[in-house]
């Protein structure tokens, strides 16, 4: 029977790190949890006879005894065999792809994408500095942006006066964590008629609106636009099979980039990726050191941290500048979870 030692773990919020264990399950993820399977073999005397230890990836334990990662799910095993210089070059990748796909989008090439990531790391930003770029010959000569990034909740009239407003062609609506509109029926139509392939989008409200015949809009328009949606969500992740349908709906109609950080690893890599290119701290006046501690830091109270993000490192980072000799205290209780 396999054994695996934890590398990084916790059983009833104690960590077990070291500790070997014989394998019943290999690593599973749920929406609220994630977990490898093991026999409690008198290591906690009075619980069950299999546990589940809280890890955050399969990274987290390692085989100790004749199990080569052949006998491990493909998917599973892939992360095991990914080296660290491997994990950042996949996840810098992915960016780049982001970024040629927004510039395509503000073009007219791309007319629609869908973009699935952990919050922050830094899937808004990129995509909010392309936007920019577009709209900078548009204010140089003082015309009307051709682009607009909606954040937050939208009404369904609201969606139907933002997307007419940018029906032209070139035009871009970015929607950034607008979830809310996957959650309501007509906005959903409004979206799926925005992204839809065909050669013409027609969108179309066919309810009474004297707020759309006050501002002149038309109760049908042909929309010519691109659209960009950035979520938190993974649509082959969600439970509900009704709110699936019409997630498949859209992902058929467009691009759908899922940018990968599914791990806490992951999103380590990504924050040591942008600290790496010298894009995280810049303007802290830190030498290599202070940002090595902090990332040090981060990796190894990242069960601890509120939030593995590239904002949470910038906090902890004003803390490191603003008290240099008492920062990891000061992190410790503004930026940490409560011990349970």
């Amino acid at each position: 029977m396999a054994q695996v030692q934890i590398i990084n773990g916790t059983y009833r919020n104690k960590s077990v790190a070291g500790q070997v264990f014989e394998l019943v399950q290999q690593f599973q993820k749920t929406a609220k949890s994630a977990f490898v399977t093991v026999r409690n073999s008198g290591q906690f005397p009075g619980f069950p006879e299999t546990i589940r230890i809280n890890v955050t990836s399969p990274q987290d334990y390692q085989f100790v005894n004749g199990v080569s990662t052949a006998t491990i799910p493909e998917a599973v095993a892939a992360l095991v065999t990914e080296t660290e210089e491997e994990a950042i070059a996949r996840i810098r990748e992915r960016f780049e792809i982001l970024t040629d796909m927004t510039k395509a989008a503000t073009t007219g090439d791309i007319r629609a994408m869908i973009v699935s990531g952990p919050p922050g790391v830094g899937k808004s930003h990129g995509v909010e500095q392309e936007v920019e770029k577009a709209c900078l010959f548009d204010k140089i000569a003082g015309k009307r942006l051709r682009a607009e990034v909606v954040k937050g909740s939208a009404t369904p009239i609201g969606l139907y006066q933002t997307l007419y407003k940018y029906s032209d062609a070139n035009c871009v609506v970015v929607f950034d964590d607008c979830d809310s509109i996957l959650l309501d029926d007509v906005s959903l139509n409004l979206l799926k008629g925005a992204l839809d392939s065909g050669k013409k989008r027609k969108i179309s409200w066919l309810s009474e609106s004297s707020t759309l015949r006050r501002e002149g809009i038309p109760d049908s328009f042909e929309f010519k636009g691109s659209v960009i949606f950035i979520t938190n969500l993974k649509f082959d992740q969600m439970k509900s099979q009704k709110l699936r349908d019409h997630l498949d709906a859209l992902q058929s109609r467009c691009h759908y980039l899922d940018l990968t950080l599914d791990t806490m690893r992951d999103k380590i890599l990504r924050i040591k990726q942008i600290a790496g290119d010298g894009q995280l701290f810049e303007g802290y006046d830190f030498d290599k050191e202070a940002q090595d501690e902090i990332l040090d830091f981060m990796q190894e109270k990242q069960n601890s941290l509120r939030e593995m993000s590239l904002r949470m490192a910038l906090k902890i980072a004003d803390l490191r500048k603003s008290f240099p000799l008492r920062w990891k205290t000061m992190a410790a209780t503004t930026c940490m979870k409560l011990a349970a």
